[in-house]
């Protein structure tokens, strides 16, 4: 999977969410599959609202955890597991 920074994404259907101490429980009824968002992995997911693009999930992540810039191989990573599973879809902004 290819990302561009205008990229965006929106948060599956169907699907049921718990915040834990430590992130997201993830409950995907369509594949009766239960997953489990790290602090990080749950921010990003909760950033994909379809008004946000990949350029602007990173930005926030940056400004968020005062990094020195933008954690990209990671948000990249992030992005693409949560597409993986199901989590998230591309949307066009």
């Amino acid at each position: 999977m290819s990302l561009n920074s205008h990229d965006a994404f929106v948060k599956a259907p169907d699907l049921e969410v718990n915040q834990v101490p430590d992130g997201y429980i993830v409950y995907q009824t369509t594949r009766d599959h239960v997953h489990y968002l790290n602090p990080v992995a749950s921010v990003v997911f909760e950033l994909c609202d379809a008004e946000n693009s990949v350029a602007d999930i990173g930005d926030l992540l940056r400004d968020a955890y005062q990094l020195p810039a933008v954690p990209e191989e990671e948000l990249t990573a992030s992005l693409e597991r949560l597409v993986a599973e199901g989590l998230i879809l591309p949307c066009t902004k």
